[in-house]
């Protein structure tokens, strides 16, 4: 089955459970307006977990983290799932992040996550967050 969630103005942590648990069910999923989901806490602090994920490892062998909002996204969704399985690996396969919404999406109905919506007094977007660690798109 192919389910589209929208990701606008959703907590990043909350989304990410809700995709991996369909994804391990075997349904592929789109999530499309990857970069207005929201993670809680103060700017500064988050930006600097991101940074220092970003400087441990090499540039070749890794850990690799990505700076655009959809990589990000992706990211933490491949955290809720056993990646490094066979059945977690064919899961993160059906796994699909999008910026905005794609042409071939338009027409579908996207899944709204309510539970999930910001109530958080400090919170910022994804895209704040990947514009703060330079990225360019």
């Amino acid at each position: 089955m192919r389910r589209v969630v929208d990701a606008q103005q959703t907590t990043l942590g909350r989304l990410a459970t809700k995709v991996a648990k369909y994804l391990l069910d075997g349904d592929e999923v789109h999530v499309i307006n990857a970069e207005k989901a929201v993670i809680s806490g103060k700017k500064q602090m988050i930006r600097n977990e991101y940074k220092e994920k970003r400087r441990v490892g090499t540039y070749r062998k890794g850990p690799f983290f990505h700076r655009s909002p959809e990589r990000i996204v992706k990211r933490s969704i491949r955290g809720m799932i056993p990646y490094q399985k066979p059945r977690g690996r064919a899961a993160y396969k059906r796994l699909r992040c999008h910026k905005g919404i794609p042409e071939e999406l338009k027409n579908e109905k996207a899944e709204v996550f309510e539970h999930a919506k910001k109530n958080h007094v400090n919170y910022h977007s994804v895209e704040q967050i990947s514009q703060s660690l330079g990225a360019k798109y």
